[in-house]
């Protein structure tokens, strides 16, 4: 197996990855309260990911106060927003939906820098904008088809400019931070800042399910470290522009995992829906505009 072959293979286990957080997050939603999940996550997560740092004698560089703030609210954006929005949306719409929107992400980080950093909109990214709407608007008109909500659908597409945010946020960023490291820090930082809230949710007290705990350690395990891992490994290993391509897997793994493991329906307008967001992603990827590596945020 080639080199190239190797890292076509590494982001497809990668991105699959990402798309199975939809399943584990409709799991712990019927279990656990968003915020004590989100802690346990992270508290699982961030030793595992300081042990990677570790090992080769990484250390983290010395941070401005500038720095430090952003950090901080990269944290409280891109992991304990996204995740809890993640999860709260998912207690009211079918992951089918939710997988269609969470692959709208590299279009709407793209549009979050024209709309607030005030970069120059190119032909493609409108156009990507346009077909990544048309593929919500699919199924937020249909929302009653197959288990949707209205409601948890927009609480989804919030968890997904969240991740945008994150993303926006890392450009503002006075000093270079290696991925494992970033990756490291928001878990430990997103662990501090969804413990708090957590507290008052009182888990213990309403019951916790068996299924719910081990869909965290999965998604504390396998997407947010093997992910991370994965991604990186494949990355190193092709283009800029392919890699990119790859994030397309992980809107369609998501629909296609909520119908082999939750058994949900799929339905037409849930197919349409995600036939423009892959052509959004992809026409974005080809025409080498800016996309998202999912890994350091989520």
């Amino acid at each position: 197996m080639s080199r190239q072959v190797q890292g076509y293979v590494y982001l497809a286990l990668a991105m699959l990855t990402v798309g199975s957080t939809v399943i584990a997050s409709k799991l712990i939603a019927s279990g656990l309260p968003p915020f004590s999940a989100t802690a346990l996550r992270f508290a699982i997560a961030f030793p595992v990911l300081l042990l990677l740092m570790r090992a080769p004698g990484a250390r983290l560089p010395r941070f401005s106060r500038h720095d430090r703030l952003i950090l901080i609210i990269q944290a409280g954006a891109g992991s304990v927003g996204y995740t809890t929005l993640l999860i709260s949306g998912l207690n009211l719409t079918s992951a089918a939906d939710a997988g269609v929107i969470i692959g709208t992400l590299p279009v709407v980080s793209a549009a979050i820098s024209i709309l607030l950093l005030r970069e120059r909109p190119q032909r493609a990214l409108l156009l990507a904008v346009a077909l990544a709407t048309a593929g919500v608007l699919s199924i937020a008109f249909t929302p009653d088809a197959a288990g949707g909500s209205l409601a948890g659908n927009a609480l989804i597409f919030c968890a997904v400019v969240c991740e945008g945010l994150f993303i926006l946020l890392n450009k503002r960023l006075n000093t270079v931070i290696a991925p494992l490291a970033q990756s490291t820090l928001m878990a430990g930082i997103g662990f501090i800042v969804a413990a708090i809230p957590a507290i008052f949710e009182a888990p213990f007290a309403h019951g916790i399910s068996a299924s719910a705990v081990g869909a965290v350690v999965y998604y504390a395990l396998v997407p947010t470290v093997g992910g991370f891992l994965l991604w990186y490994a494949g990355a190193e290993r092709v283009s800029g522009t392919e890699a990119a391509l790859f994030t397309a897997v992980a809107p369609v793994s998501a629909v296609m995992l909520a119908f082999i493991i939750l058994g949900e329906p799929v339905g037409l307008h849930q197919l349409a829906g995600i036939a423009c967001v892959l052509a959004a992603v992809l026409g974005l990827a080809c025409a080498g505009s800016r996309t998202v590596k999912p890994a350091s945020g989520r």
